[in-house]
């Protein structure tokens, strides 16, 4: 199917087409940002707590070192159901339509974030509350699956031939956003507090803070989808949930293909972020407020750098610039333990380069082989096939990191790397014949 920016449909009664009335790509862009946004700002809020909060408060009893493999443990939950709940969202849709599939999902997620910010202590609750937060964790990525909207693939379908990579990139700005503000709320909070409140109360106030994100969020997506406009052009674009098991039979291997075709950007967004945090605040090689600063910074710059990934994937296609920044991405793969292992100086370089490379790669990370789903597969399709990425490529990125670089040496987040390059390099190719075969 050709994207264009408008519709092709007969004159209204006021003499106007509905081509006329298409909706902008920027109008569109405008729902996928926030959407994606507070989606982003919830994940990074859980994450960094799994880092500086979880192992004190719900794994006291255990080894520093155990008490974040355990938190990251718990992070991966959200991702390992996600599928799922985009499943259950979809039958969900079919039955009772859009509107009340998102209110659900918005009322899931509000009470298992809101939730997690009123969770008693292990000392006060003992194993009962790690089954709540586990539970919390899981009702987050239930959540997170029904809450698709479909904007991604609408605005995909919208945007100019010529600037599809542009308009790819605008969604995934939600990512360094998120984290911007997601670290430096945790940053403040952890400079300003003593050690003793922090973890007492100070840390509830970013999930209070995600709950209300979200509860906005969510509205104003509902109110964009919903609207006649938006509801004519999905529908138009036959961006309605299709049966899994023609889905599977059609098109599971670009299911499959379009997981593993940004894994190297998925597997450096943990390596960057989460993981990280968790060496230096294991290591004690510096300040953990210090290097929060240093992450927003490098969020900055990885903000700045989406743009220039849009440009790119305009001028030599996304599939190239994935497989440019796949080989990029394995390269600084090899300078992880000189960097890391480095001091300050070696681990601000280690955040500021990498965040650079996440946000060229990243930027072009999603939906990379989702034109090549039929339109009334596409809006099944791309939501499954972002669900497994994310599985495959973050969910377990940063136990694996911690876990294997404690006992191995930093060099098992080079061979982490580099395998996930190899990997987008894989499926790139093997997506180019199948292209090409059709």
């Amino acid at each position: 199917m050709n994207s264009t920016t408008t519709l092709n449909a007969p004159q209204s009664p006021q003499g106007r087409s509905a081509k006329a009335d298409a909706l902008a790509p920027g109008d569109i862009a405008v729902g996928v940002i926030i959407g994606r946004a507070s989606d982003y700002f919830d994940f990074f809020v859980y994450g960094i707590a799994s880092v500086l909060v979880f192992p004190a408060v719900f794994f006291p009893h255990m080894p520093r070192l155990e008490g974040m493999l355990h938190a990251f443990a718990l992070l991966s939950l959200a991702f390992i159901v996600r599928p799922l709940g985009t499943l259950v969202g979809m039958e969900i849709q079919r039955r009772y339509g859009r509107s009340f599939k998102m209110t659900a999902a918005l009322f899931l997620l509000g009470t298992s974030t809101a939730g997690m910010a009123l969770l008693p202590s292990y000392q006060t609750a003992g194993a009962m509350a790690i089954l709540l937060l586990a539970l919390c964790r899981v009702g987050q990525g239930l959540a997170q699956g029904g809450s698709w909207d479909g904007l991604p693939s609408l605005l995909a379908l919208n945007a100019p031939a010529r600037r599809r990579g542009w308009y790819a990139m605008l969604g995934q700005l939600g990512a360094p956003l998120g984290f911007l503000v997601a670290a430096g709320l945790f940053a403040y909070l952890w400079t300003h507090l003593s050690s003793n409140d922090f973890l007492e109360w100070g840390w509830r106030y970013p999930f209070f803070a995600a709950f209300a994100i979200n509860v906005v969020a969510l509205f104003a997506r509902l109110r964009l989808v919903v609207t006649h406009e938006y509801e004519r052009e999905l529908g138009e674009r036959e961006l309605e949930p299709c049966d899994l098991e023609d889905l599977i039979r059609e098109k599971g291997s670009t299911v499959v293909i379009g997981a593993f075709a940004a894994l190297a950007s998925y597997a450096l967004f943990h390596i960057v972020t989460v993981f990280p945090l968790s060496w230096v605040m294991l290591m004690g090689s510096q300040d953990v407020g210090a290097f929060l600063g240093m992450q927003i910074l490098g969020a900055c710059l990885a903000a700045a750098a989406m743009p220039l990934s849009g440009l790119l994937a305009d001028r030599i296609g996304r599939r190239n610039t994935l497989g440019s920044l796949a080989v990029a991405i394995g390269l600084f793969s090899l300078a992880t333990p000189w960097l890391l292992d480095g001091g300050t100086r070696g681990q601000d370089l280690f955040i500021l380069f990498g965040f650079v490379l996440l946000g060229l790669s990243y930027g072009q990370a999603a939906g990379a082989v989702t034109s090549n789903f039929p339109p009334r597969l596409r809006y099944t399709g791309a939501a499954l096939t972002a669900d497994l990425a994310w599985l495959v490529g973050a969910a377990f990125a940063p136990l694996v990191a911690l876990g294997l670089s404690a006992r191995y040496g930093l060099v098992a987040v080079t061979l982490y790397l580099l395998s996930a390059a190899a990997c987008t390099l894989l499926a790139l190719r093997v997506n180019k014949a199948l292209a090409q075969r059709d």
